[in-house]
């Protein structure tokens, strides 16, 4: 009898951190000079100011070689989630195991994506549960989850599953819309009252491309605590405080200069501002060192409108000047630059408190910052990665194993009410039906069909959209087939509205 347990759950302390991630005078306000090419070193930590492909590939000017680090941690195959026969989770299992139970016929195909199996002979009460933990890196784009078991302060991977949010899609609807409505007003049109006292918004109130991003993770982490044990959730707190940094704070506070992650926040938010480049030259991949716009030697701040990201070469070269004297080309462009707000990283953060209160009112959630989440992700040596980010979310002493592909779900929706396709003037072009299943089938639904005979001939699993008159389009993975008859199609799974590909966990992953 197959027993679905990992090793024992115990709770332990987190080892001792080192101190500052950082020392270098370029990261930290209030040095001496404006290129920084001071080195002091960490007890334990031996400092590089580069890039490495040990560190993760944005991280800026460290290499962290922490004595007790470990090795690189393990790479594995994801995870089969397992459900017992009344459809509860159990600890889930490794996909050799899952075939030898499907091939005994213990066990049946529950899903098809992600991958789970229902066991026919087992329930939670005959059944050793350890359970998993869920990591949540939240992002404006992009979320990532990583499912994992933890013990005596190891991690370990088991599911990765990429996030992609449409709140951009949403935006730009909503944007539609309401020029529509504008266009109405002007028109000779039949009356409509006016609605203006039913526009009160509750507190907590967000906009529709925000409220997005939060159902939708809450989805997912309630979806894989269908399919496994989930016991508690790490979710990211922020990326980077942008009030703090930027709204009348400057960076010369304790908080910025003392304890592990001083200066990780600044850092991270200039490396997501300013696309890990060089804003004089434009390079990347190089080392990066933070600069002033305006020299401190000329009255120049510590705010985080004055600091940029510039390789070693162009900070040397700049010294002590003033942009426009250095970049007088650039200087109108670099002062803009320097100064645009984040829209993405304002995003996450009117988003975090309505995303913690969900998460916490189904599970023991903890919460860390961004920083802490780099400084994990860095000295256990992996690239960056949303799936990554999350496995490192929180308090933990070491990674040691790590999934080799990563579940990419991207958000499409559940289809339109709108019955009519328009022509540029806005007049009905074509009519839709009133249904959406057509012989068994609707548009979205995970297929595949065979087709032995002619230019289609072969095996095509994709996404279908369908047609009254009984010929379908599929999309694969290399493209879309179109013109096939119904009668070859084999249904896997209901549309759920998520289009779901997969690619390697990190580029060392990646084959070919």
């Amino acid at each position: 009898m197959a027993t679905f347990r990992s090793r024992q759950k115990t709770d332990r302390a987190v080892l001792p951190q080192q101190l500052a991630l950082e020392f270098e005078s370029a990261d930290t306000p209030r040095i001496g000079d404006e290129t920084g090419l001071e080195r002091r070193e960490a007890p334990g930590a031996e400092h590089v100011r580069e890039e490495t492909d040990s560190a993760s590939p944005g991280t800026v000017g460290v290499t962290l070689q922490l004595s007790g680090a470990g090795e690189k941690p393990r790479e594995r195959h994801p995870c089969v989630f397992v459900l017992d026969k009344h459809h509860r989770p159990l600890q889930p299992t490794t996909p050799a195991r899952a075939r030898k139970l499907l091939k005994k016929g213990r066990a049946v195909v529950h899903r098809h994506t992600p991958f789970v199996i229902r066991l026919k002979d087992r329930t939670t009460a005959e059944s050793e549960i350890d359970g998993v933990e869920l990591g949540v890196d939240p992002g404006s784009k992009h979320t990532g989850i990583a499912v994992f078991t933890a013990s005596a302060g190891e991690r370990r991977g088991r599911y990765s599953v990429q996030l992609g949010h449409r709140g951009v899609t949403i935006r730009k609807k909503m944007e539609q819309r309401a020029a529509y409505r504008r266009g109405r007003r002007t028109r000779n049109l039949r009356y409509r009252a006016p609605r203006f006292n039913n526009r009160a918004r509750p507190d907590g109130w967000l906009a529709p491309s925000l409220k997005h991003r939060v159902v939708t993770t809450l989805s997912w982490a309630s979806r894989l605590a269908r399919w496994a044990p989930v016991r508690a959730v790490h979710v990211e707190w922020v990326a980077f405080d942008t009030h703090a940094i930027s709204a009348g704070k400057p960076l010369m506070g304790v908080e910025y200069q003392r304890g592990t992650l001083a200066g990780a926040e600044v850092r991270e938010y200039l490396l997501a501002k300013f696309g890990r480049a060089c804003i004089y030259c434009g390079i990347t991949g190089v080392p990066l060192n933070i600069d002033h716009v305006r020299p401190r030697s000329k009255g120049g701040s510590d705010r985080v409108s004055n600091l940029v990201l510039a390789c070693v070469k162009c900070n040397e070269k700049k010294s002590n000047r003033p942009v426009e004297e250095f970049a007088p080309t650039q200087a109108a462009d670099i002062l803009k630059r320097a100064k645009a707000p984040m829209r993405d990283a304002a995003a996450v953060n009117s988003t975090r408190w309505a995303l913690w209160r969900a998460l916490d009112a189904m599970f023991p959630t903890r919460t860390a910052s961004g920083g802490r989440t780099k400084w994990n992700r860095t000295r256990c040596g992996l690239p960056k990665t949303h799936t990554l980010d999350a496995l490192n979310v929180g308090k933990l002493d070491r990674v040691t194993e790590t999934v080799t592909t990563v579940l990419v779900a991207g958000c499409t929706g559940r289809g339109t009410h709108t019955r009519t396709r328009t022509d540029k003037h806005g007049f009905p072009r074509v009519r839709m039906p009133r249904q959406k299943q057509f012989f068994g089938y609707q548009t979205g639904d995970l297929v595949r069909a065979v087709v032995p005979t002619g230019k289609k001939t072969g095996t095509h699993t994709g996404r279908v959209a369908v047609r009254s008159s009984g010929s379908f389009n599929i999309t694969t993975a290399h493209g879309t087939v179109q013109g096939i008859r119904y009668q070859r199609f084999r249904l896997l799974q209901r549309a759920d509205g998520y289009a779901y590909t997969t690619q390697p966990e990190s580029p060392s992953t990646e084959r070919g």
